[in-house]
């Protein structure tokens, strides 16, 4: 079972969304869709429609979802080759275009796995303290359905404290709540989206962003319980901010990068 798992139709390019409080972020009277759990969608749609594994895959975000919507998840494949597809998916609330992915799909025998990217030393998750949040937090949006631990860095109130960060780096140990739940390329993608949780580490204020774009990128998938989200805030200019992340399996193991660009949303 997967975390999201978009509806077929009878068109088998198309797919459907219900999307529930639960694949939502937000105060409770201006929930929308979480950006991650659109990527998500749209990377779950894309794969059960060419049949192959998802490489990469980059949303670009346009407008919001609120829950109680059913939203279509349209695929267009315009190349496929013997190893590789290309294919998009439109995600739209009737007329209104939601989202765009583009992304490339597929595996090619006998090629060399190498890992050059190394996870950081950072205490196991049982040793580090639970998410800390600004907020009420709702149990039943997206938040409720993972165990978030702080490995490194400020959240929350504590954000604010001792000014920016030198370095821009804030860490994360996540797993779903749910055991059964497997650490799939769904998942990391939503993982990958608890990117902006970074931004008040490294500025040192109340602050946070709208994601324009979140590209995944994956490697090897092995299993694991728990994912360590490496985010690094590498700068902001014009209103705007740029970060990446690493996710890597409790083993060392890099299963996927993620970088986005966010309008960034200082708080009073």
């Amino acid at each position: 079972m997967t975390l999201i798992a978009p509806v077929p139709t009878d068109n088998p390019l198309r797919f459907q969304l219900a999307v529930t409080p639960q694949l939502c972020v937000g105060h409770p009277d201006s929930q929308f869709l979480f950006g991650g759990a659109g990527l998500a969608a749209a990377l779950a749609a894309v794969e059960a429609a060419t049949g192959r594994p998802a490489v990469w895959a980059a949303a670009q975000y346009l407008s919001y979802a609120r829950p109680d919507t059913l939203l279509d998840l349209d695929v267009a494949v315009p190349v496929s080759g013997k190893y590789t597809s290309q294919a998009r998916v439109t995600v739209r609330d009737g007329a209104s275009e939601i989202l765009t992915v583009n992304a490339a799909l597929g595996a090619r025998p006998d090629a060399p796995e190498v890992q050059w990217a190394q996870m950081p030393v950072v205490p196991r998750p049982d040793d580090c303290p639970p998410m800390t949040y600004n907020w009420i937090r709702r149990d039943d949006d997206v938040n409720g359905s993972f165990d978030q631990r702080m490995a490194h860095g400020r959240f929350g109130q504590a954000r604010t404290d001792g000014g920016p960060s030198a370095d821009g780096i804030a860490r994360l140990w996540v797993r779903p709540c749910d055991p059964d739940q497997p650490v799939d390329r769904v998942t990391l993608a939503v993982i990958a989206d608890f990117l902006p949780s970074g931004v008040g580490n490294a500025l040192g204020t109340s602050a946070g962003g709208n994601s324009l774009d979140n590209t995944i990128r994956f490697a090897r998938l092995v299993p694991t319980r728990w994912v360590l989200a490496d985010i690094r805030i590498h700068a902001t200019g014009q209103g705007f901010i740029h970060g990446r992340v690493h996710l890597f399996a409790e083993d060392g193991t890099l299963m996927a990068t993620a970088s986005q660009s966010l309008i960034l949303r200082l708080h009073t």
